[in-house]
């Protein structure tokens, strides 16, 4: 499982060390040395979980998919991102995470404790 790309959908063999990594990222943070560069690369699919090699060389759109299962493993990578937020129900649903001053301004003032004694009526 890769830290660095949430949703790779291929594994990556690395020809300098023969080892297996979902990013180039994951290279440098296991190894000393610096990833090799070529032109045919060896994947495996995450999905059907067979390898499959690939000229990069000559690499076209329909190159895009497993040969075994066409999974389609060129997607936009997802990289986590740190966001500060509050864990909840969305709020247009459920609204009782959200904070409304207006009810802490006077609790003596209530719907059922009013005053109309200078009302006409």
């Amino acid at each position: 499982m890769c830290k660095h790309v949430l949703n790779a959908q291929v594994a990556i063999r690395a020809p300098c060390c023969k080892q297996w990594f979902d990013c180039a990222e994951c290279h440098a943070e296991t190894q000393t040395h610096p990833l090799a560069k070529t032109t045919e690369m060896v994947f495996l699919c995450k999905k059907c979980k067979k390898a499959f090699r690939k000229d990069m060389s000559e690499y076209e759109e329909s190159d895009e998919y497993c040969p075994h299962c066409d999974n389609h493993y060129v997607i936009e990578a997802k990289t986590p991102q740190a966001v500060l937020g509050v864990e909840g129900e969305d709020p247009r649903i459920d609204a009782r995470m959200l904070k409304d001053d207006r009810t802490k301004a006077d609790r003596a003032r209530s719907l059922l404790n009013l005053d109309t004694s200078d009302r006409l009526g």
